[in-house]
């Protein structure tokens, strides 16, 4: 028996050759795993890069429609906005008699009303509202027919805003009118599209005759 068991682990008994293969099998096996773990990683890895890529894709996509969208709305015509033409722009210290209420142009004093979100609880200066005008400011004014709502509305749409402005304007004929350089439109009610839709396209819009000159440092 002894001398039968010894023999089983010779080199070239049938223990020891069972022992090899069965060694052999194990590390194909394991090699076999190792390959499909490094196939799953690298298809992992993979899925990781097209999605990041899919994702950024996405962002500069959205980025880019949001610029189209804005390019759009600035382009955009909006009914009832009226135009006025070329207007003089001299520096006056007199009361200047517009030809058109609020005026939207024009000669103005030198010296402009501070138009970085500003809101006026009482009327301003025409001549000096205009000079804001010309900077490329939108100035909002309203009479007595304006609800609290339509003034809280516009209050905080303009204070939100640099390069816009607000006061009351008993004489006005309209509601509420929104006033650019040259341009103007009256409306309603501060819920009216339009009105974000003017400030979209008239902040220093095309209209402006001096662009990126300041709206502080002015008549407060």
């Amino acid at each position: 028996m002894g001398s039968a068991s010894k023999q089983s682990n010779k080199p070239g008994s049938k223990g020891g050759v069972d022992r090899r293969t069965r060694i052999a099998e194990l590390r194909a096996a394991e090699q076999r795993r190792d390959r499909r773990n490094k196939i799953v990683a690298s298809v992992a890895a993979g899925v990781l890069v097209v999605g990041a890529i899919a994702t950024g894709t996405w962002i500069v996509m959205d980025q880019n429609q949001k610029k189209k969208d804005r390019a759009a709305a600035a382009n955009a015509d909006i009914p009832g906005v009226k135009t006025f033409g070329d207007l003089s722009r001299t520096h006056v210290t007199n009361k200047v008699n517009y030809p058109m209420t609020p005026p939207v142009g024009g000669d103005h004093n030198a010296v402009w009303l501070d138009c970085m979100g500003h809101v006026y609880d009482k009327p301003v200066e025409n001549e000096r509202a205009v000079h804001s005008l010309e900077h490329g400011a939108v100035w909002v004014t309203y009479n007595g027919k304006a609800t609290a709502d339509d003034i809280k509305t516009l209050s905080d749409k303009v204070k939100t805003t640099p390069y816009s402005l607000m006061s009351p304007y008993p004489d006005e004929q309209g509601t509420i009118t929104l006033n650019a350089w040259s341009t103007q439109l009256i409306v309603d009610s501060a819920s009216d599209p339009r009105v974000n839709e003017f400030f979209t396209k008239y902040v220093q819009g095309k209209q402006t005759q001096e662009p990126g000159a300041s709206c502080t440092m002015g008549d407060m």
